[in-house]
């Protein structure tokens, strides 16, 4: 199946084997376009599944809470998408059915079925790190969608991800240590407010994981995600062979 994965700097896609999880393709990336309009973005999502030759449903992992494929916040790509129903817009851009879900959302599907989070039973939150702070809340396997903890206030009166998103730390030129500790701040409100038995952290800067970790100082079980930067294609796949074949 086609996995596409919406980000606020790059939109990425691969052909995914959804019972391993395996990439089957190059992963094929594009920038995401200046300023990121619907009527853009899906002109880069054509673009995408031009490129693959594809002719079959597709899974689309989009930064912004999803209900019945209609964005209900504005998210951090453009305010223009609010209210838009982005799977009849893709669908009418590639005349192809899309199956469209919450990036974190369909990244922790993907860890919690076949990688980090695998066979974890309680609460399980995956952390995902990049333009904004994207999260997935899950309770025994199972996923409890559109939980928006990015958008929960930190105690300076911020939006916590305009304070602890991988974005601010590039705007603000902070050193990692120094964002580890912000990041701390976060995982310790999410231990105190969900009592979580995993956190799995996912998005680009989790690859820099050991260089950050000594600075985290919360006792939650924290691991990175299996499959990396590749989790929200690899669950928009599986989101979309779930549910056309429904």
């Amino acid at each position: 199946m086609l996995g596409i994965d919406i980000g606020g700097s790059g939109i990425k896609g691969a052909i995914v084997n959804t019972k391993t999880g395996a990439l089957l393709s190059d992963r094929f990336r594009i920038e995401t376009p200046k300023p990121a309009t619907p009527e853009a973005v899906a002109k880069v999502i054509q673009e995408m599944v031009t490129h693959f030759n594809w002719k079959k449903a597709v899974g689309c992992s989009f930064p912004t809470t999803i209900v019945d494929g209609k964005c209900i916040h504005s998210g951090n790509l453009s305010e223009k998408w609010l209210h838009v129903k982005v799977d009849k817009l893709f669908k009418k851009e590639c005349n192809l059915p899309f199956y469209i879900s919450n990036d974190a959302d369909l990244a922790g599907l993907a860890e919690v079925s076949l990688g980090a989070a695998k066979k974890e039973k309680g609460v399980v939150i995956v952390i995902t790190i990049g333009t904004g702070i994207g999260s997935g809340l899950f309770y025994n396997g199972k996923l409890i969608p559109n939980l928006e903890i990015g958008k929960m206030l930190h105690s300076n009166g911020k939006i916590i991800e305009l304070y602890t998103a991988d974005s601010v730390r590039k705007k603000e030129g902070l050193k990692l240590a120094e964002w580890a500790k912000r990041f701390d701040n976060l995982l310790e409100y999410i231990r105190v407010v969900y009592t979580p038995s995993l956190i799995v952290l996912g998005g680009g800067i989790s690859k820099k994981f050991d260089n950050f970790k000594q600075h985290l100082t919360t006792d939650v079980k924290v691991k990175v995600a299996k499959f990396k930067n590749n989790a929200g294609i690899i669950g928009a796949a599986m989101h979309a062979a779930n549910n056309s074949k429904k």
